[in-house]
C-alpha cells in the first residue's frame, strides 16, 4: 500500500472532523490585482468542503441547504468525530450526518483513520446540496455503454492476481491523477502563480503542475496526448477562462479520450474564496456533459510533498503475491 504524506494541521491533533463555517470579509474588500492589471489569484487555496459531488437521495430536489440543514449537520458530524473511526472521503462526511451510518470507503487492510484528513467545511457562501449543477438533478448523466463495459473490466481484472504493474491506474501507480484534481480533504491543496504570460496550478496531490498559457497560442498537435491534456487560457474580464484538451487515453484508464473537452472558470469573490466551476465534455464517458462548482478557501498552510511513487513497496508486494499465489497453484500446495 502506497504512503502518502497528508494534512497534519493542528486540528488533525483533535481528529479532523470538524465542521466550520467560512467567514467572510467586509462589503469593502477590493479585488487585488497583478501588476499587469488582472484579478490576482495567486496563493495557496483548500479544497475542504463537505459539498458532495452528487446529491444524495436524503435532499431530493432540494438545491440548497437551509438553516436548519447546516444546524443539523454540525451536530450530527460532531457527534461522528466524537466516535472516532476511518476516514470520511468523498460524500461520505455528508452521508454519513444525514443517514446516520458511519461507513468507510476504505475497508481494507492498513485503513485510513480521520487523522489523515483535513479540516472539513461548510461553506457559508455556496450551501449547495450538490457540486454537480448541471444537470439540474445534481447527478452525473448516464455513462456511456463503452464506459460501463470497461468499468466491468477493470473490476474483473482486478479480482484476479495481478500479471502487470499495467493492470494498475496511473492514480494507484503514483504516476498522475490527471487534471483537475478535486477531491476534498486529502492532499486537496492549490497553489497557484501568476505571470504576465503564463498562469501555474500545482496540484498537491502527486505534485502535477499545471503550465497554462494566457497569451495567443495554439493547441499541440491533435496526434500528442498528455495524461493532464494540453490547457490554454484566458481572460474574460476577471475571470480565469481555462480549456484543456488532448488527453491521452491512458488518463481515463484506457477509455478513449480523443474528445474530451474541459472548460474552466477561475473567479476571486471574496479575500478568501476562489469560486471554481468545470464544464466536462468527455463523449467518451458519458452520455451528455455535466458541469461542476465549488469554493476553495485561501490559506497560509503549506503544499506538502507527495510521498508517493512508482516502484514502491505495495506495487511490489501486489506483483510478487501474485507471482507466489501461482508457483503455489503450480504446486498443488495451498496458502
Amino acid at each position: 500500500m502506497r504512503f502518502l504524506i497528508s494534512k497534519w494541521k493542528t486540528a488533525a491533533l483533535f481528529f479532523l472532523l470538524c465542521i466550520s463555517v467560512t467567514a467572510q470579509a467586509a462589503d469593502d474588500w477590493t479585488l487585488p490585482r497583478t501588476a499587469d492589471g488582472h484579478a490576482d489569484l495567486q496563493g495557496v487555496w483548500a479544497n475542504n468542503s463537505v459539498t458532495p459531488v452528487e446529491r444524495l437521495e436524503v435532499f431530493g430536489d432540494k438545491e440548497f441547504l437551509t438553516e436548519e440543514d447546516v444546524a443539523f449537520l454540525n451536530r450530527r458530524v460532531a457527534e461522528i468525530k466524537a466516535g472516532g473511526g476511518d476516514a470520511l472521503f468523498g460524500n461520505g462526511v455528508l452521508a454519513a450526518a444525514f443517514s446516520g451510518v458511519v461507513s468507510s470507503s476504505d475497508t481494507q487492510t492498513g485503513n485510513y483513520s480521520q487523522d489523515w484528513m483535513a479540516q472539513r467545511t461548510v461553506d457559508s457562501l455556496n450551501t449547495r446540496t450538490s457540486q454537480i449543477i448541471d444537470p439540474p438533478n445534481g447527478q452525473y448523466p448516464p455513462r456511456t455503454e463503452a464506459s460501463i463495459a470497461l468499468a466491468r473490466d477493470r473490476s474483473e481484472r482486478r479480482s484476479r492476481p495481478a500479471e502487470s504493474w499495467t493492470d494498475r491506474s496511473l492514480g494507484e501507480r503514483c504516476l498522475s491523477f490527471s487534471a483537475p484534481y478535486l477531491g476534498a480533504g486529502y492532499n486537496s491543496y492549490w497553489q497557484i502563480v501568476q505571470s504576465k504570460d503564463h498562469v501555474v496550478i500545482v496540484q498537491e496531490m502527486a505534485h502535477d503542475a499545471r503550465i497554462i498559457p494566457i497569451v495567443e497560442h495554439p493547441h499541440i498537435d491533435d496526434d500528442i496526448r498528455l495524461w493532464m491534456g494540453d490547457s490554454r487560457g484566458y481572460w474574460d474580464g476577471d475571470t480565469l477562462v481555462v480549456e484543456t484538451t488532448n488527453f491521452s487515453d491512458a488518463s481515463t484508464n484506457g477509455l478513449d479520450a480523443s474528445n474530451k473537452v474541459l472548460i474552466e472558470k477561475l473567479n476571486r469573490i471574496g479575500p478568501n474564496t476562489l469560486e471554481y466551476s468545470v464544464t466536462f465534455n468527455d463523449p467518451g464517458a458519458y452520455t451528455a456533459p455535466y458541469t461542476r462548482i465549488l469554493n476553495f478557501d485561501k490559506t497560509e498552510d503549506a503544499i506538502y510533498e507527495y510521498a508517493c511513487h512508482e516502484g514502491n513497496y505495495g506495487m511490489l508486494n501486489i506483483l510478487g503475491g501474485a507471482r507466489a499465489q501461482e508457483r503455489l497453484a503450480q504446486q498443488g500446495g495451498s496458502n
